[in-house]
């Protein structure tokens, strides 16, 4: 395996900046500087993936460097599903993540078996066992013998015309259950994989479950936690959800990224867990990234809603009073975390499908020149006045979107961009995207791109990727369904060993929102940006974007409560929201005050979502960084 060798980033920081991680290193940090401030049995889990296309480098350096007992992989994002579920169309053999065969797991099997690592992963997609069967293969290929469980249940396709009778709506926008549905899959909890394990499994594939699932279920199977351990339960999800994105978790897109070393050596985390629920994050000794309170903290705040009610199928976790402490003489940094509360999960599984609804079409192209800006925008603009007439001619229906996007002129920031720049710049690229019902007029509109090279602006200097390619968009349903209404089957080396319905749970999970309190503070004659007294880090749920907001000091925290109130926060993003059908607000907040915090969801905010977008940033992971720079202000001195 090559290496990639890469100079280290290092950027100065501000004396105010180090002032701010120095508080906030002593607000977290551990007083009685512990190396190992756990007790009694503990369970060492390391995570190699946190999507599918993650870096091979990661299960090597768990494997040999990280001293686990456990390595889990988390492969799918909700619109894999849906391309996993196309794959499969195409050939039964298909489906899976075949990267966890070939590239992940397969070349490091006997080293895997040697040390007695036990693996888990919901890379089987919509064909666990065609997963199973190409791992067997590769075992067998090493000479390794593996006792390989699957795991079943998850793919509602079969029961579409019950879940359609059933009169299921849109979680989101009250619709009911679309007629082009093309994947359909509930989410499974880890009691399922705890069996698997307990049956004597060496690797657990499975299918769809929630993310954390993959840690949890290996920490049931080794505690013997009960269904009704609800903080255990919580406590053990929060370890899985810190980790699930893989290397998020140990200073990946931090905010302060200018202070995380060695990302060609990046490290991937690991979470040693006690019976009693407490936990530490920490990584590979002599790997890059960090691990510290605040880049535990980040990874905590992202992609939740109400973090009072995080619904699983285990549990309903209360991630509000959770406690970050930094352990001292750790290689690359520790964390131990604290805290976690559970309640009864719901009845009902949460569902996510996909429906199909036309296609479209992405062209980037690159502008070299003087007013690179103007010609890009006029460039597009003259395309779809060409194409709109080509149309009209053959009696076509006109677009059904469009998005037209100069990056580099700063557009993404709508009223917030520097008036300035779109002038001024010299380069910049066109994202250009558009979506129609019929196929072959998208295919007309990608064959005029190339065209405007010669016959439009000057320095039009070549098309991202050749001519567009038209793909389905690919649009996601969520709802709840009964989990009495799932049948999970565990299989072992293809024999099915127990079959499970999971009728555990409450009714009535749902939290009230929050009231926005106003505070008395302090007025003062300062202004700071953002990035002065917080950290941001955003992701989606669907056309949903949810933004965390983590205070560098906790005396920082009531000057961000009365500044970043969800109208001005609604207020900031308007340009990126689409109107609620209701007329409802599509900003709520919610207090995250274990480790100061506040976590923003913003609905209807992605254009789509996933591949039914056409923007830049589908799924809102700069949404986080735009808001870095908004002000707060009437702050008194504070950081003398």
């Amino acid at each position: 395996m090559a290496t990639v060798l890469a100079t280290k980033v290092v950027l100065p920081l501000s004396r105010f900046h180090f002032r701010c991680l120095a508080a906030c290193q002593r607000n977290y940090s551990n007083a009685n500087g512990s190396s190992s401030p756990l007790s009694g049995k503990t369970v060492r889990i390391g995570c190699a993936s946190g999507f599918w296309g993650d870096t091979a480098t990661a299960a090597p350096q768990l494997i040999h460097q990280g001293n686990i007992e456990f390595l889990v992989f988390d492969y799918l994002a909700e619109i894999t599903m849906s391309l996993l579920a196309a794959a499969k169309q195409k050939d039964q053999n298909f489906g899976y993540a075949p990267d966890f065969v070939r590239t992940a797991i397969g070349p490091f099997i006997k080293d895997i078996k040697k040390k007695g690592i036990r693996v888990v992963s919901n890379a089987g997609g919509v064909n666990p066992q065609a997963c199973a069967v190409a791992l067997q293969e590769a075992a067998k290929k090493s000479g390794v013998d593996l006792k390989i469980a699957t795991i079943f249940g998850d793919d509602l396709m079969p029961q579409l015309a019950d879940v359609a009778a059933s009169g299921v709506r849109d979680l989101d926008s009250g619709n009911p259950l679309p007629k082009t549905i093309h994947s359909m899959n509930a989410y499974l909890g880890a009691r399922p994989i705890s069996r698997a394990l307990d049956h004597g499994a060496d690797v657990v594939i499975t299918g769809r479950c929630v993310d954390s699932a993959v840690v949890l279920g290996p920490l049931l199977h080794s505690f013997g936690w009960k269904t009704t351990d609800y903080d255990l339960l919580a406590a053990g999800s929060l370890a899985g959800h810190i980790v699930e994105c893989g290397a998020q978790g140990t200073g990946g897109i931090f905010t302060d990224w200018h202070t995380i070393p060695d990302w060609d050596k990046m490290g991937f985390p690991i979470v040693e867990v006690a019976s009693d629920g407490q936990f530490v994050v920490s990584k590979p000794p002599g790997t890059g990234g960090l691990v510290s309170a605040p880049t535990v903290a980040e990874q905590i705040v992202y992609e939740i809603g109400d973090p009072r009610a995080y619904l699983l199928p285990d549990v309903s976790c209360d991630f509000t009073d959770v406690t970050l402490k930094e352990i001292d003489g750790q290689d690359g940094g520790a964390v131990l975390v604290t805290g976690a509360k559970g309640k009864p999960p719901s009845k009902h599984a949460k569902v996510s499908a996909t429906y199909f609804d036309g296609y479209r079409a992405l062209a980037v192209c690159a502008v070299g020149g003087p007013r690179s800006a103007d010609k890009a925008r006029r460039t597009a603009e003259s395309i779809l006045k060409r194409v709109r007439r080509i149309y009209k001619q053959l009696g076509m229906d006109d677009f059904k979107k469009v998005h037209i996007q100069v990056i580099g002129a700063e557009e993404t920031y709508g009223p917030h961009a520097n008036p300035t720049l779109s002038k001024a710049q010299r380069e910049v690229a066109l994202w250009f995207g558009v979506q129609h019902n019929d196929r072959r007029a998208l295919q007309l509109f990608a064959g005029e791109i190339a065209p405007a090279g010669t016959g439009m602006a000057p320095g039009l200097t070549g098309i991202v990727g050749g001519r567009p390619r038209v793909s389905p968009v690919l649009k996601l349903f969520s709802f709840l369904y009964n989990k009495e209404n799932l049948k999970i089957d565990i299989h072992v080396d293809g024999q099915e060993v127990e079959t499970m319905i999971d009728d555990h749970g409450a009714d009535g999970q749902q939290q009230e929102a929050q009231p926005v309190e106003s505070e008395s503070l302090e007025s003062g004659p300062c202004t700071y940006r953002l990035e002065d007294l917080a950290y941001t880090r955003s992701g989606d749920k669907g056309n949903s974007c949810n933004i965390g907001v983590v205070a560098r000091s906790p005396s920082y925290l009531p000057y961000l409560r009365a500044a970043l109130t969800p109208e001005a926060v609604q207020q900031y993003f308007q340009h990126l929201l689409d109107p609620m059908e209701d007329g409802s607000p599509q900003v709520i907040r919610y207090d995250v005050p274990g480790i100061h915090a506040l976590n923003f969801v913003l609905k209807n905010s992605l254009g789509g979502g996933g591949v039914a977008s056409l923007r830049s940033d589908p799924q809102g992971k700069a949404y986080g960084q735009m808001l870095l720079d908004f002000k707060i202000t009437n702050v008194p001195k504070l950081v003398q």
